[in-house]
Formats: C-alpha cells, structure tokens, sequence
C-alpha cells in the first residue's frame, strides 16, 4: 500500500515542475540577490521564522516559485511586488545563486515524544489514511528530490507550517495537487509536529 501511495504521488507531480528556464548563473544571481537579502539572508539563510530559507535549495524548484509568484500561480503580498520586475533569466539566476549555498541547521523547541512521532509520519506515512511518507518524495534526510520536490531538512518549522496548512485549506495550490490532497489528510497538530521534526533534519 505505501508503494501504491508513492507511485501515485510521483506520477501526479511529474508535471508539476513545468519547463523553468536554462540552467541560471550564481554569480550573477549572487549580484541581484541584493533586493531579497533583508528577508531572506545575503546567502539564503533568512534569520525570521517566518521567511524560508533559501539556501542550498534546487535552482530549478526557487526560479518555478519566483515565476508561480509573478503569474498568481501562487499568491503572496509581499512576493508580488518583489517578482515584477524578474525575467526569466533573472530567476534563473537567482535559483543558481541560492542552490549554491549552504543551508544552515535548523532547530526546534518540539519535545522528545513529538519528534517521535512526527518521525514515524515522516518515514512511513499513515496509509490507512491514505498519507504517503515525507520522505518518499523529500528524502530520508530531507534534501528533496530535484527539481520536483524542495527540500525541506532545516527549514523554519513556522514557515514549513505555514505552507502546509496552505496547502490544506487551499490558499496555496501550485503544486498540481500532490500536497494538497496530502495536507488535507493531516492534522493541524500533525502538521505541526512534521513541520518541527523537518526543521531539525540533516
């Protein structure tokens, strides 16, 4: 059954990713990077909860979102305005620059006993409610699986959170539907706990 619910979720995402653009320039992203360093860090490693870390991130997984961000694909008020004037280049650019940094470690303040059981839903799933493991398309370690699925091991756990519960109640849906039919099956407390133990995965 978990074999079943991982095939199903590669072949729904297998369009997902869409055709981003040519492989981006780091150093030229590094240079246009300026504008995004007040949130997220001059290397990628935003130092708010709520604004993700970009570092170490697949190149072609940030240029999709930066372009999601200027078609409405997927919405967000201050990202918006940061994308307008972004080509396609510029995105490319700025994916390359991030994916050549080095994540920093994440923490969480989740007790023990959460963290356990987040880690059996992590690794396993829940197949009799019909919920893949994480890691089935974001790794045993949390590093992704490029360019479909971001990864996820250090991310702030407030902003993993956020997504996820985006996901759920549909204010987020750029995803071809593979994490919202996954987030919709999962508690807010599981969602939660998820969000803390992937903060802490490397």
């Amino acid at each position: 059954m978990k074999k079943l619910i991982s095939l199903v979720v590669l072949m729904a995402f297998a369009g997902a990713a869409g055709s981003v653009g040519a492989a981006g320039n780091a150093v030229a992203g590094k240079n246009k990077s300026a504008l995004c360093a007040g949130c997220h860090g001059a290397d990628g490693n935003s130092a708010a909860p709520n604004f993700p870390k970009l570092a170490g991130q697949d190149a072609q997984y940030t240029a999709k979102q930066l372009a999601d961000f200027k078609s409405g694909a997927r919405k967000d008020p201050t990202m918006v305005g940061m994308v307008a004037g972004l080509s396609r280049k510029d995105m490319d650019d700025l994916g390359a620059y991030y994916a050549s940094q080095k994540r920093s470690a994440g923490t969480t303040k989740a007790s023990a006993d959460a963290l356990k059981k987040a880690e059996r839903l992590y690794r396993g799933g829940d197949a009799k409610n019909g919920i893949p493991a994480c890691m089935s398309c974001h790794g045993p370690a949390g590093v992704g699986i490029p360019p479909l699925f971001p990864a996820v091991s250090g991310q702030h756990a407030a902003y993993s959170q956020k997504q996820l519960l985006g996901f759920k109640t549909g204010t987020r849906s750029n995803d071809n539907e593979v994490m919202t039919r996954t987030a919709f099956r999962l508690s807010e407390a599981e969602i939660k706990a998820v969000s803390e133990y992937m903060a802490a995965l490397h």
